[in-house]
């Protein structure tokens, strides 16, 4: 985390992470000093009544970290294939917010039904995109979300740029 966000890990009092969307597993990570940890854990309630991680879920995360150890190129793949998608996005005139450096990539609708019936045309047409949909975000930010990863290919990314464009030139 902090050689992406280009800073001094002793620079930062507490860092957080997801396990869901980095690492294919689920929950997360808070890290700092030692009584900093120990005072969350003792006092905020996510830690108090939670449990710890289920072990496939630590085992599925902790194969991912060894997997990017091991094989850093597909970190590089990823960077590439996610500024791909935002920049085909963005020609298309797809509305991404302020989406940058990310493999998670929006297409702001602005409208949860039509978030809704755009994620259906997708799925009937191949392609998986979340929508996400008031309250969860203002509805004037209701969007779909794309998961970019390091094995899309080049082809994959394209065709659903192209295809995202035409679903969104039909009327709803």
């Amino acid at each position: 985390m902090a050689q992406h966000s280009g800073v001094t890990p002793e620079d930062i009092d507490v860092w957080m992470g997801t396990l869901s969307k980095s690492l294919a597993s689920c929950g997360g990570c808070v890290a700092g000093r030692h009584e900093l940890i120990q005072h969350f854990r003792y006092t905020l309630p996510g830690f108090v009544f939670s449990a710890g991680l289920p072990p496939a879920s630590t085992a599925a995360a902790l194969a991912a970290l060894r997997l990017i150890h091991e094989e850093p190129e597909r970190v590089t793949r990823l960077h590439d294939n996610s500024a791909l998608f935002l920049r085909l996005a963005s020609e298309a005139g797809v509305e991404v917010g302020t989406s940058e450096g990310t493999p998670i990539v929006p297409c702001i609708t602005g409208d949860s039904m039509k978030a809704l019936h755009l994620a259906d045309r997708l799925c009937n047409r191949g392609i998986s995109a979340n929508p996400i949909l008031h309250p969860a975000v203002e509805e004037r930010l209701a969007r779909l979300r794309f998961f970019i990863t390091s094995e899309h290919t080049e082809e994959q990314i394209t065709a659903t740029i192209q295809i995202l464009a035409e679903e969104l030139a039909r009327p709803f």
